[in-house]
């Protein structure tokens, strides 16, 4: 039982500093991060209110 407690704790200790990852700045000091990139929207085949495939409208 004493083992499996010990184990816990030291999985617990090393998945801590991954999840909590502060940005930091070229000096050592916290900044806030910058925002995360989103993917780019897939193109895909356009769609009208029924369901039925339409030719894509150009912006």
């Amino acid at each position: 039982m004493r083992i499996v407690t010990a184990l816990f704790a030291i999985a617990a200790l090393a998945a801590t500093p991954a999840m909590a990852a502060p940005c930091k700045d070229a000096k050592g000091k916290f900044i806030k991060c910058p925002p995360a990139k989103t993917a780019p929207v897939k193109k895909g085949p356009c769609k009208d209110a029924k369901g039925k495939f339409v030719k894509c409208a150009t912006k």
